[in-house]
């Protein structure tokens, strides 16, 4: 399969049967009222600029103040790098398609933000589990006295990026794909298949990008919790001399709540359109968890900002 030509099966294509069949890359969808496109257009934009303004900001503070040069500043930069791009390719192009009503741009363009939104989604995902773990090592030491260095970092930041672009690159090679979702102005990995195949990439890739960095930071956090509440009441070296550890730890749960509840809608509509390909929702309605998953970069920035006193 070409991944930059339009699909000769039409089965890639969300639409309904009948000889007039909806064609997401030549009109918008009939049932859509055009300030319902407009709506969504004007909720991309703010969301988008604020993305874009509130990482750049990040990434160039970071960068310009040696103190902030950090292992555990490392990772966040990286997730701001992450949100960044998913701001730049899915929210700029989501905001043009919306202000047309359709995937105007074509399927190659389809394809491009279907991979990219994925994958600096998935890096961004697996940025918060690296920093759930680098949360665990420095706070519980189970490798004694190691210090967390910035090779350390470099290292799970290498690991993050070629192992989400391992499972983001295969619909791209005919193992599945990308396609619009059902209200025709973005586009995603093809959940909504019923071929076999297509049903064991998507439960693949859920369960590495989804379900085990998830467990990465359950884990991580528990383990982390209960040793911050066994210390919590003497003056011992977590309870002092450690506390800026402890302020840092806070901030990342703080990221990683807020991340979650933005992701979570997305995660369980992708497993109920998988599970069950031929349920008929309203467009706008299978819309919502995409477009609010995307306010997740904005929120990163913010508690960075605020809960950082660096």
């Amino acid at each position: 399969m070409d991944a930059f030509a339009a699909p000769e099966n039409e089965s890639l294509l969300p639409s309904s049967s009948g000889p007039d069949r909806w064609d997401p890359f030549r009109r918008p969808l009939d049932s859509i009222q055009p300030w319902h496109f407009r709506l969504l257009a004007a909720i991309m934009l703010v969301v988008t600029s604020l993305s874009l303004a509130e990482n750049l900001a990040v990434i160039l503070v970071t960068f310009k103040f040696k103190q902030l040069r950090q292992p555990v500043n490392y990772v966040i930069v990286n997730l701001s790098v992450a949100d960044f791009l998913v701001s730049l390719t899915g929210g700029t192009i989501s905001f043009l398609t919306n202000l047309k009503g359709y995937f105007y741009m074509g399927y190659w363009a389809c394809v491009l933000e279907g991979f990219a939104v994925t994958f600096f989604g998935i890096v961004a995902l697996w940025s918060l589990a690296l920093l759930a773990f680098e949360r665990y090592i420095v706070i519980c030491r189970p490798l004694g006295n190691t210090r967390l260095r910035g090779k350390h970092a470099a290292l799970g930041i290498a690991f993050v990026w070629t192992f989400s672009f391992i499972w983001t690159i295969p619909p791209t090679m005919g193992w599945s794909s990308y396609t619009t979702s059902k209200i025709g102005t973005t586009c995603e990995p093809n959940w909504y298949s019923g071929a076999y195949t297509d049903h064991t990439y998507i439960i693949a890739f859920f369960t590495t990008c989804f379900v085990v960095p998830l467990l990465v930071i359950l884990v991580s956090y528990g383990k982390l919790m209960r040793k911050l509440r066994k210390v919590s009441d003497t003056q011992g070296r977590l309870g002092t001399t450690r506390k800026p550890e402890r302020q840092v730890t806070r901030m990342v749960v703080v990221m990683i709540v807020a991340f979650l509840i933005c992701w979570t809608p997305y995660a369980a509509f992708s497993i109920l359109v998988t599970a069950y390909p031929s349920i008929e929702l309203d467009p706008r309605l299978a819309a919502i968890p995409a477009f609010f998953s995307k306010t997740a970069t904005v929120y990163n920035p913010i508690i960075y900002v605020f809960m950082n006193k660096q």
